[in-house]
């Protein structure tokens, strides 16, 4: 069993494990919406901070925890990081109400914070880069499908089970992946000591926290002047936090700006911000979508996903290799614009009463084109990094990524919101005529203000009808209700898709200025290597060219 120990195949497979966990939950929460509504009594606000606690913590610790993972070992950060998400998930499976369920996320964020950073790290670290594309290839799948089939898992659990699954599921993969990662991950190897930048750490964390609460938070509020105050705080710390980093670039730096200095890794991560928020603005209008307007059930909302697990699938392990090979720029460019164009076609083929066949299509591309990004992003934002700074690099892009999560969240739910409520009103108006004249005053009045407290299956004030009324009264009332809510919220959906498609199309033009490839062994520009690290990387290249030589 020791030989496994070191084995980059085998660090690679705990480290997927462990990874899987994590991005799994950060879509699994969505299709359990309605039933965590129902059973723990939860507002809509309430509901929002289950999904973005989790979030939340991501944004605010990944750069620390990627620095850690430097300085302490990435194989013990990895593991209490996994032990901790494990307890939190259990804990959020036995919670009895919304607060305990958001405290708890916010835990599980923590520990996947603390995990997350050091997989990418590691996977560079361990693997020769005459090796890495297929590694980055595996990676890639992992990253792709685990995100995608978040949907699809929790519509059977929820279905088959109960919401509380889709949290009781990782116990024992968090279980495995412990004691995988106690026995074969490489043993931590420190032969400097280093020095922790805990002022740096409280002010990233401060800016990350203020920025991700003001954008989560602010079509709550309305966008008033107070959570433009906490967002000007937010720069505010951000610019201390870069002033204090630049009198510590010497010192190791929680962030070190020599990372910047190569085109490539600060393009990568505008386009980690791109992906991130193509695949949260696709998952929030669309089980919404699937579930209030189709009236499909959790699980075939699921089942209807399944295309884009599907896709990704399917084109990740060879973009991690032709990544490696080629470079990404190209790959990255497609897969940025089958994404677009997927949204696209969505926001053309969705309407009340279609098929779920029509979205079919447009899912698998979209699938295909997420497939795309994973590894070639992974393989061009870490080509360039010297050894020592793999797990600040890894924290810096994964933290952005995160920021890119909490962006969508913001700027969707607030479009979605904003064109929500002028659809209502105006397909209500449309569709009163049809309501028996007693009624139609306060079915109108229920539409005045439910963009901002619609509840997730469409209800509002104005349909709640008294036991007394006689069905076919109630029945016509309820069939212009779904009525109006439907065809609304398909005109809302189109114009918040466009969003996403947008900020696609973004990220594919940044593509374009990524710099050319010039072989695996890319010398660093900018990044200067220590002794030790050019010894290493000659080591390591005369060692893949032996081979040949036989």
């Amino acid at each position: 069993m020791n030989k496994l120990r070191g084995n980059p195949w085998v660090t690679l497979a705990v480290l997927s494990l462990g990874f899987f966990m994590t991005l799994l939950d950060l879509t699994i929460v969505n299709i359990a919406i309605p039933d965590m509504v129902d059973h723990l009594d939860a507002s809509l606000d309430q509901i929002l901070w289950i999904t973005n606690a989790y979030t939340l913590a991501l944004a605010v610790l990944m750069i620390t925890s990627g620095r850690l993972g430097d300085l302490i070992g990435k194989k013990n950060l990895f593991l209490y990081g996994v032990a901790l998400f494990t307890l939190a998930s259990l804990a959020c499976g036995l919670s009895q109400d919304p607060a305990e369920l958001i405290t708890f996320r916010a835990v599980q964020g923590v520990g996947a914070a603390m995990l997350l950073p050091q997989t990418l790290s590691l996977v560079v670290d361990v693997f020769p880069p005459g090796r890495r594309g297929a590694a980055l290839g595996v990676w890639g799948v992992v990253a792709g499908v685990s995100g995608a089939a978040g949907p699809t898992v929790g519509g059977l659990l929820v279905t088959r089970l109960d919401w509380r699954w889709i949290f009781f599921v990782n116990v024992p993969l968090g279980v495995l992946t412990v004691v995988g990662a106690a026995l074969w991950l490489p043993r931590p190897a420190r032969s400097v000591r280093h020095r922790f930048d805990a002022t740096g750490v409280a002010l990233s964390s401060v800016a990350l926290l203020l920025l991700a609460f003001g954008l989560i938070e602010g079509e709550k509020y309305a966008w008033n002047g107070w959570i433009w105050t906490v967002i000007g705080a937010s720069a505010v710390a951000a610019a201390v936090f870069l002033v204090q980093q630049r009198s510590r670039q010497g010192d190791e730096p929680l962030v070190p700006f020599s990372l910047f200095r190569d085109r490539n890794f600060t393009l990568m991560n505008v386009v980690g911000i791109a992906i991130s928020f193509g695949i949260v603005g696709l998952f929030l209008p669309i089980t919404v979508y699937l579930q209030s307007v189709l009236g499909y059930s959790a699980q075939k909302a699921g089942l209807v996903l399944l295309p884009l697990s599907v896709g990704t699938f399917v084109t990740a392990g060879p973009a991690g290799v032709l990544a490696e090979r080629l470079g990404g720029r190209w790959i990255l460019m497609a897969g940025l614009s089958c994404f677009g164009g997927g949204l696209a076609w969505v926001m053309a083929v969705a309407d009340v009463g279609r098929s779920w066949t029509g979205v079919a299509a447009p899912l698998f591309l979209m699938g295909m084109g997420a497939g795309c990004t994973f590894a070639p992003m992974a393989a061009e934002v870490m080509r360039n990094v010297p050894p020592r700074l793999t797990g600040a690099a890894s924290g810096v892009n994964n933290a952005l990524r995160q920021v890119g999560s909490v962006l969508a969240g913001a700027v969707v739910g607030a479009v979605l919101q904003g064109q929500l409520a002028s659809s209502l009103e105006e397909q209500a108006a449309r569709r009163a005529g049809s309501v028996p004249p007693d009624f139609r005053a306060s079915f109108l009045r229920g539409f005045d203000s439910a963009g901002r407290h619609l509840d997730v299956a469409g209800n509002t004030p104005g349909t709640r009808l008294p036991a007394s009324v006689p069905a076919p009264e109630a029945h016509r009332v309820q069939d212009a209700a779904a009525a109006v809510f439907g065809h609304g919220f398909v005109d809302a959906m189109r114009p918040t898709l466009l969003v996403s498609v947008a900020v696609m199309a973004a990220g594919a033009l940044c593509c374009l200025f990524v710099k050319k490839f010039d072989g695996a062994s890319a010398n660093p520009h900018g990044l200067p290597m220590t002794e030790e690290e050019i010894a290493a990387a000659q080591a390591a290249a005369e060692a893949d060219a032996a081979p040949a030589r036989r």
